[in-house]
């Protein structure tokens, strides 16, 4: 089995330092191996697969599109576009949707809306606020949007346009309204995933929102991994009683289905116009019928609410567990996004989780990210608390032995 796995993966680009092991089924939280190992998944696809592996509702509108129509392009209509397309701006309070396939490509189309806004005031060389520590994506203009030193390494020279501040604090924004006249746009998450799953203050995006509507900017939120259920509402800006001109989404959107979304409202909804954008798949009706189901299972399942109330669960049992853990920070979180920060580099957890069947993700270095499936079940979640809160008290432990 090792032998057909090394030879599958010897062509494959190396851009990813893989774990060894190879799925290949799911259902629902759990998925196994091809050596029939079972796992319980706490990551999600990376916050892709909301509902789960194999959902039955997913499935089976995947199954039924595939054999009448997946793609004809955006030269024509498309019936389930148009309906997906009126349920998220419902939800979101915008008016119109670009489809794509990933929120990279959802973040490019908000940076093109946020640079033709600009141009249209009247600025030469228009300028996005963007925060560090944050992720936007890995295409050159979002990658240059990201406050991640790391991934830019090498990709010199990158995009310019975008005037970097500390996240969650306001007067440092504040201050860019007399000192830099080209701002156009602030593009922002509503919590920090790939930087340390940061939580920013409640009054910070009510005073950006401001902020924007004095000074003409538009608000731009990178929703991609927040968005769809996660944060506990449908949008996390929810929980900040606002509404952005751009919002962008993908990941949990499609349930694994490759399939992204910039909404746009106020202003920001008249710049894309045709031939300023556009996308070969993006939106195709394959995509759209998935993402229908999944909008119709969240809410006929009222699974959001159970991501803030099991969020609230996890969380409460976490710092119960780990209160008194040595080398444990911090343990912060929103609905089912849940990091618990050490003070030193802890990238081993995943492997000793995986070995432990348990799949979870270590992010900036120290914080142990979690982002379980919406239909994580009360058994489920104690599993992982057990199971976890073990290995970070035996991680712990072993950090304080003299002979390591």
């Amino acid at each position: 089995m090792v032998a057909n796995r090394e030879l599958m993966t010897t062509r494959i680009m190396p851009t990813y330092a893989r774990l060894p092991v190879t799925f290949e089924r799911g259902d629902g939280a759990w998925l196994w191996d091809n050596n029939g190992q079972r796992y319980l998944d706490a990551i999600s696809g990376i916050a892709v697969c909301g509902l789960g592996h194999a959902h039955p509702a997913v499935r089976k509108a995947l199954c039924e599109q595939a054999g009448t129509l997946i793609h004809t392009s955006n030269l024509y209509g498309i019936e389930f576009q148009e309906r997906l397309a009126l349920r998220l701006t419902d939800l979101a309070g915008l008016e119109n949707a670009f489809f794509c396939n990933s929120g990279t490509e959802a973040n490019e189309a908000a940076i093109k809306i946020a640079r033709l806004h600009g141009h249209r005031r009247g600025i030469e060389s228009p300028a996005i606020i963007v925060m560090e520590n944050s992720f936007h994506g890995r295409t050159l203009a979002t990658l240059s949007a990201t406050g991640n030193p790391k991934i830019q390494a090498g990709f010199e020279p990158l995009v310019q346009g975008f005037v970097r501040v500390p996240y969650d604090d306001i007067t440092a924004v504040e201050s860019l309204a007399s000192d830099n006249p080209n701002i156009a746009a602030v593009l922002v998450e509503p919590i920090q995933g790939e930087g340390g799953v940061r939580i920013p203050t409640p009054d910070y995006l009510p005073k950006l929102r401001r902020l924007c509507d004095r000074h003409g900017w538009l608000l731009m939120l990178d929703e991609v991994q927040t968005g769809i259920g996660r944060a506990g509402r449908f949008f996390a800006f929810q929980h900040a009683n606002i509404v952005p001109d751009v919002c962008t989404v993908a990941k949990a959107l499609g349930n694994g289905v490759p399939i992204g979304a910039c909404l746009a409202g106020n202003g920001a909804a008249e710049i894309l116009t045709a031939g300023t954008h556009g996308s070969t798949f993006g939106g195709n009706p394959l995509a759209c019928r998935a993402a229908l189901s999944v909008l119709d299972t969240l809410e006929q399942d009222t699974l959001i609410e159970r991501a803030a109330q099991l969020g609230h669960t996890l969380l409460s049992s976490f710092r119960e567990r780990l209160n008194h853990v040595p080398h444990v920070l911090d343990i912060r979180g929103k609905g089912l996004m849940i990091g618990i920060e050490l003070d030193t580099p802890c990238g081993a957890l995943v492997h000793q989780a995986l070995e432990a069947g348990l799949l979870i993700n270590v992010t900036a270095d120290r914080t142990i990210r979690l982002l379980p499936p919406l239909i994580l079940a009360d058994g489920q979640s104690q599993w992982l608390v057990d199971a976890l809160c073990r290995l970070i008290q035996s991680f712990s432990q072993t950090l304080d032995r003299p002979d390591q």
